[in-house]
């Protein structure tokens, strides 16, 4: 399976952005797809992540309320739109693939998007 993030970019606080993860070579329903972000200097964290059944988000405190995960089946993608915008939100954000929920390893990376929030 391949991933690709895109739809990162530069925005002013308060605006907002709709990052895109596509998945290539299997269905997307076969995985739960992550979004990760990590900012210069500091550890890479889980943003928000969707089952398999796209039934069950997740989502970190951090961004709770501003961001939703989605997924279309038909375009094999899973979305994350991103809301009132902070400049702590400024990251690269990777998307990412697994089978097994408990696993520790995932199964694929997309290439990571910039997202800078500027004040």
């Amino acid at each position: 399976v391949q991933l690709q993030a895109s739809g990162g970019g530069l925005v002013q606080a308060g605006g907002s952005l709709r990052l895109s993860c596509a998945v290539s070579g299997r269905t997307v329903s076969n995985y739960y797809i992550y979004w990760f972000r990590q900012a210069p200097g500091k550890e890479r964290e889980v943003v928000s992540h969707i089952s398999r059944s796209a039934t069950i988000e997740y989502y970190a405190d951090s961004v709770k309320g501003r961001f939703t995960i989605s997924r279309d089946n038909a375009k094999n993608t899973v979305y994350l739109q991103m809301n009132s915008l902070k400049p702590e939100d400024t990251a690269v954000y990777y998307c990412a693939a697994k089978t097994v929920l408990t696993s520790s390893q995932y199964e694929s990376w997309g290439q990571g998007t910039q997202v800078t929030v500027s004040s």
